[in-house]
């Protein structure tokens, strides 16, 4: 599967309050931004609309579920094609002329469309971000874009440069599964659903559970096809792979939904934990879970995490 990692550098044009955690802030002004951009037809929904399977907006931001050909039965939701993720600072109040930095990952051919949200971006940088003061929000005028060669745009020249930026996620797990000790750390709450139930706890069938479905549909759907992996052969071995130590916490934060017009209470696991037992076979997994999240509200930042592996601990 294509996966490309964008870095994101703004100025504020203007002083700026943002909320503690700034995902779904950004998420909802990129998302308003793009439309304008990219909807020609100006209907209020995209439902129906005749150009929705070719619109960029609609294919990026509106996933609904369709009926399988010849049944009423819908499909399951597939993922969207992208994560926002925000500067991890706590903090609310931005003064003028200062930076702020968030990353913008894509998935599949979506990294072929890159030009078109980074002019979404500008725009979203002229419409403002935040709180609204004196009527107006926090406008902000884009710096620079890096991929993993280093900086593709600069806002000087408005040019950038020609691709691919992104590279290939393959995953292929070791025959052998290793024994050590792995440290999980979960940077921004994990909303993990299991038999019908958000999880307060993360034993570590759980988590590999979470790993499997997130990347199996990511390369199910923008990349060659789902993997081949013995699926309840991993999981079992999973059950059998110890909690040493554990510190995690629920957060609860709320954000506000435009097409709801009502605040949302979300909420899930922060903190580490650490695991001990055959785990090696499991760090593939680990790594691309790393870089694409996982569990639910993944395209606001949610299910982010990182982990630390300390084999024959």
């Amino acid at each position: 599967m294509r996966f490309g990692s964008y870095h994101f550098t703004g100025i504020f044009q203007e002083t700026a309050e943002l909320p503690p955690y700034k995902g779904s802030t950004f998420r909802g002004s990129f998302g308003q931004a793009l439309r304008k951009t990219m909807c020609v037809t100006r209907q209020k929904e995209c439902v129906g609309c005749l150009l929705a399977r070719q619109c960029l907006y609609a294919t990026t931001f509106e996933n609904p579920r369709q009926p399988s050909l010849g049944t009423d039965r819908p499909r399951s939701s597939p993922p969207l094609p992208y994560v926002i993720e925000p500067d991890s600072t706590p903090r609310t109040q931005f003064r003028q002329h200062e930076k702020f930095e968030f990353d913008l990952l894509l998935f599949g051919k979506s990294n072929d469309y890159l030009p078109y949200f980074v002019f979404a971006v500008e725009q979203m940088g002229n419409q403002g971000i935040g709180r609204r003061k004196q009527e107006a929000r926090g406008r902000f005028r884009l710096q620079e874009v890096k991929a993993r060669e280093g900086v593709v745009y600069r806002q000087e020249n408005g040019q950038l440069l020609p691709g691919p930026h992104d590279t290939p996620l393959v995953l292929t797990l070791p025959e052998h599964a290793s024994s050590g000790a792995l440290t999980l750390r979960l940077i921004t709450p994990l909303r993990l659903k299991h038999a019908n139930h958000y999880q307060a706890e993360l034993p570590f069938h759980l988590l590999v559970r979470a790993m499997l479905r997130r990347i199996s549909t990511l390369f199910e759907t923008f990349g060659e096809g789902e993997p081949v992996l013995d699926y309840r052969g991993i999981i079992r071995q999973a059950e059998t792979v110890a909690v040493t130590s554990e510190d995690l916490h629920w957060h609860d934060w709320t954000r506000y939904s435009n097409r709801q017009e009502q605040k949302m209470l979300l909420g899930g696991m922060l903190g580490q934990i650490t695991y001990h037992g055959k785990i090696g076979t499991y760090l593939p997994l680990l790594e691309i879970a790393r870089q694409v999240h996982i569990g639910k509200q993944t395209s606001f930042g949610l299910g982010q995490i990182d982990y630390a592996w300390r084999p024959g601990a």
